[in-house]
């Protein structure tokens, strides 16, 4: 697995809660439980669970927003797992790993220029003069479809399509090895969906980025992802490539989910409750 750019092993996260009165006995509750997996270079994996199923904690864990109860992250070779940090490693894992999140209303400071999000995270990793920074500005988004005019203007202008491009942008600002997307496209209108996805596949083609997709939405990472993992209760309940999994899912839990999902056609049903059927006192005897 040392050619692997993101090696997790046995990862695992408890918080612990009190509960009823301050001072009172604390229950741990355990978010994450043995979770283990690999991403190649220019690799992508999908991570699909319910709600509470683990996946956004393990995604937090993997670039360093919440830190292992136990087990180990690396990432391009290096142990990211440790709580404490100094600066200059905290600086280099940002060129190594970068999240873009669900909601791209809140993800971007609105008082921001798209130009001024993109040079803040260039001059904090590199050093290079205006011109080398405007170039780049300029190719990071072309590379997620936007034009040089766009290095004008505010987030409220733009709609949610384009501002969740532009985050991808800032993510791809620090040229990482591995880009984690956090329900990255769930917030989004479905056609609005299909361009940031294809905008997703051309950059993983340009520029050989490893892609973590977490999501619940099985068509989305049917598109994105070559190998997936389904979580359920904090652990592994499948895993494998992703068509294998998707079209013949070997765990009850993994075929639940697939039959969850709504097909072509399908319409909820209206509950129709007659008159007589109101409920009355329970006989005796």
């Amino acid at each position: 697995m040392s050619n692997e750019v993101l090696v997790v092993e046995h990862l695992r996260k408890e918080f612990r809660r009190r509960r009823g009165a301050p001072g009172g006995e604390s229950q741990h509750l355990i978010a994450v439980d043995d979770v283990s997996f690999a991403v190649a270079p220019g690799g992508a994996l999908a991570i699909v669970g319910e709600s509470g199923s683990g996946k956004t904690t393990t995604a937090r864990m993997i670039v360093g927003l919440e830190w292992p109860t136990a087990g180990s992250i690396s990432v391009a070779g290096r142990v990211r797992s440790a709580r404490r940090v100094p600066r200059r490693e905290r600086k280099l894992r940002g060129r190594e790993i970068q999240i873009v999140f669900q909601d791209p209303y809140l993800s971007l400071d609105p008082r921001q220029t798209v130009g001024s999000c993109l040079d803040e995270v260039l001059r904090f990793h590199f050093r290079w003069d205006s011109r080398t920074q405007q170039q780049r500005r300029e190719a990071l988004l072309a590379h997620v479809g936007l034009d040089a005019r766009f290095a004008s203007r505010l987030p409220r202008s733009m709609s949610g399509g384009q501002r969740q491009r532009v985050a991808i942008a800032r993510a791809l600002a620090a040229e990482p090895q591995v880009l984690v997307l956090d329900e990255a496209v769930s917030a989004l209108d479905v056609s609005v969906q299909a361009q940031v996805l294809n905008c997703l596949a051309d950059l993983r083609a340009e520029t050989g980025v490893s892609y973590v997709f977490i999501s619940h939405d099985l068509s989305v990472v049917r598109q994105i992802s070559d190998d997936i993992i389904v979580m359920k209760s904090g652990k592994i309940a499948e895993r494998g490539r992703t068509d294998v999994v998707l079209d013949a899912p070997q765990s009850d839990y993994a075929r639940e989910l697939l039959a969850s999902v709504p097909r072509p056609g399908w319409h909820p049903r209206r509950r129709v409750v007659a008159a007589s059927a109101t409920p009355g006192p329970e006989p005796v005897g």
